[in-house]
C-alpha cells in the first residue's frame, strides 16, 4: 500500500519518498519532450511541487492527478483544501489516444449546463473524446440557420415511449420533449471541452435514424409524406431519399458542422438502415440502376461515400458505425465497431462493443434496477474489458432512450465510466479487487464531492428505483 494508491486512472509508475509537503503549494511547470504524448511526471518534494509534461494535455492531466492527491475536497466548487501532500514521484501516460464517451442528446436533450458538467466529469477521468450524438428519429439538436425547420420542428416531439417491451407501451406519455443548441452554445461547448483537452466529435446520423429531419422537411424522405418526430424507440423504416437534392442538403449541413466543430473526425452514422422503403420505391430502384449499383441495398454505402468525400474535401475524416463498412467506403474513414468481431479491414477503428461498453444497459438483475435494458453489465464486467491494442482506442456509450435527466445519466454512467477510464488509460495488468478497493476508499468520495448521483455499489438507492409505471420517474 502506498500513499498514491488513490490515483484513478491508475498511474504507470509511482515512487514514494516518504514525508509530506503543504497541499496549498503551487506547482512549477516544465516541458519534457522525452515523455510520451499526454504524459507527465509529477514530483512532490521538500522544495516544492514540479510538473513536467510532454505537451499541454500532459500538463493538464498532471494537474488532475495533483487534484486527486489533494483529496475529495479539491473536487468541490469552492476549494479550501489545506493539509499536506505525500512526497514522491508519479510518472504517467495514457495507453490509448482515443479515450471516448458517446453521449446521446437526441433521444433526451441534455441542457447546456448539464453538458458542460459532463465535460468536467470526463476531464476528471482523463477521457479526451466526447462523441456527441446530435440527431436521430426522436430529435434534431443543433441549429442550422440555413434550414430553420430542423430546430423549429425537428427538435420537438409530442412525448416519449413509456418503458420498454414487454412492460412498456408504444403509446407515448403525452409529455412534450425537446430542445437544441444554438450556434453560440455549440461554440461555447467546443471551447469549454478544448480547455479540458477534450475533442467534441459531432454525429449527424444518416441515412437511417433521420425521421426528425424528415418531419422538418418531408421531401428528404422516400415517401415525401408529412410525419411527426418519432415518439418511440427502436429501428425505424423511414430513411432518406437517395436524390441529388438530399445529398446537397446534407453536404450543406456538414459544411456548417465543420465551421463549428474543429474535430478532424465527423461522424455520419450509417447504422441500422433498413432498405424496406427503397425496395418498394420505384424511384429508389431507378436511382440504384442509374448509379450502376447491383441493387437498392447499395444505396446506403453510396450515400455515405458522397458525404464522407465531401468531408475529406474540407480537410476532415468521416466516422461511421460498422454496418457501413463496404468496398466504396473511403480508406481514411474511422469505424466505430459496436459489434464484437467485426472486421474493419483497412480502416482505423474505435472499439465501442455493445456487449461491454453500453452504459445504458442494466447493472444487475434485481427487480429494483430501473428499466432493465440490454445486456447485464456490472462494474466488474466493464473493468474486465480488454481493448485490442491495434485500435485507435475505445469508447463507452451512454444512449438515453431511458435516461431522461442528468440524474439518470449519472446513475447509468457512474461508477462504470470510472472503470472504463482506467481501462483505456492504464496498463493491461490490473485486478478488479485492487480497483474496487481504491474506488470505494478514494474515488467515490470524489464523486460525492462533485455531486454525482452514481449507482451505489450495493445497488440503487430507493429514490433511484422506478416503482409503478415502468420507465417513468415517480
Amino acid at each position: 500500500m502506498t500513499v498514491f494508491e488513490g490515483l484513478l486512472p491508475r498511474p504507470v509508475r509511482v515512487t514514494s519518498a516518504g514525508g509530506t509537503v503543504p497541499a496549498a503549494r503551487a506547482p512549477v511547470f516544465a516541458a519534457d519532450p522525452s515523455l510520451p504524448p499526454e504524459g507527465f511526471r509529477l514530483t512532490i518534494a521538500a522544495e516544492g511541487v514540479r510538473i513536467e509534461a510532454a505537451d499541454a494535455a500532459g500538463e493538464f492531466y498532471a494537474s488532475q492527478a495533483l487534484r486527486q492527491l489533494r483529496g475529495p475536497a479539491a473536487f468541490r466548487a469552492v476549494d479550501h483544501v489545506t493539509g499536506r501532500l505525500p512526497r514522491g514521484v508519479v510518472e504517467d501516460w495514457p495507453r490509448f489516444g482515443w479515450r471516448g464517451c458517446l453521449l446521446d442528446v437526441a433521444r433526451h436533450f441534455m441542457p447546456k449546463y448539464a453538458l458542460l458538467r459532463f465535460l468536467d466529469l470526463m476531464a476528471a477521468h482523463r477521457l479526451n473524446v466526447l462523441h456527441l450524438h446530435l440527431t436521430d428519429d426522436q430529435g434534431w439538436r443543433f441549429e442550422v440557420p440555413e434550414f430553420p425547420r430542423l430546430t423549429t420542428v425537428g427538435a420537438w416531439r409530442a412525448g416519449s415511449w413509456v418503458g420498454r417491451r414487454p412492460d412498456g407501451t408504444p403509446d407515448h406519455d403525452g409529455r412534450p420533449h425537446g430542445g437544441y443548441y444554438p450556434v453560440d452554445d455549440l461554440r461555447e461547448i467546443v471551447a469549454y471541452a478544448a480547455e479540458r483537452h477534450i475533442t467534441v466529435v459531432p454525429e449527424i446520423d444518416v441515412p437511417g435514424h433521420s425521421q426528425a429531419a424528415i418531419a422538418a422537411y418531408p421531401w428528404l424522405g422516400v415517401t415525401g409524406r408529412p410525419m411527426e418526430v418519432l415518439t418511440r424507440w427502436g429501428v425505424n423504416d423511414n430513411v432518406l431519399a437517395m436524390t441529388d437534392e438530399v445529398v446537397d442538403f446534407y453536404r450543406r449541413v456538414l459544411t456548417h458542422v465543420t465551421e463549428i466543430f474543429p474535430s478532424e473526425v465527423i461522424c455520419v452514422g450509417g447504422d441500422e438502415v433498413p432498405a424496406t422503403q427503397w425496395a418498394t420505391d420505384p424511384a429508389s430502384a431507378e436511382r440504384a440502376e442509374e448509379l450502376g449499383l447491383s441493387g437498392v441495398d447499395e444505396l446506403h454505402g453510396w450515400f455515405l461515400t458522397q458525404l464522407i468525400t465531401h468531408l475529406e474535401s474540407l480537410g476532415r475524416r468521416g466516422y461511421v458505425w460498422d454496418e457501413a463498412i463496404g468496398p466504396t467506403l473511403p480508406e481514411r474513414t474511422v469505424v466505430g465497431a459496436w459489434h464484437l468481431g467485426v472486421d474493419t479491414g483497412r480502416h482505423d477503428v474505435v472499439l465501442c462493443p455493445e456487449e461491454h461498453l453500453y452504459l445504458d444497459h442494466r447493472q444487475s438483475d434485481h427487480p429494483d434496477e430501473p428499466i432493465p435494458v440490454g445486456y447485464l453489465r456490472t462494474l466488474a464486467d466493464v473493468y474486465a474489458y480488454e481493448p485490442l491494442p491495434t485500435a485507435l482506442g475505445a469508447q463507452a456509450q451512454v444512449w438515453t432512450e431511458h435516461l431522461d435527466s442528468p440524474r439518470r445519466v449519472d446513475y447509468a454512467a457512474f461508477p462504470r465510466l470510472a472503470a472504463f477510464a482506467e481501462v483505456v488509460w492504464s496498463p493491461a495488468e490490473r485486478t478488479y479487487e485492487e480497483f474496487e478497493r481504491r474506488l470505494v476508499t478514494h474515488h467515490l468520495p470524489r464523486l460525492d464531492a462533485l455531486g454525482v448521483e452514481y449507482r451505489p455499489p450495493a445497488g440503487p438507492h430507493p429514490w433511484q428505483t422506478r416503482p409503478g409505471v415502468p420507465g417513468r420517474p415517480r
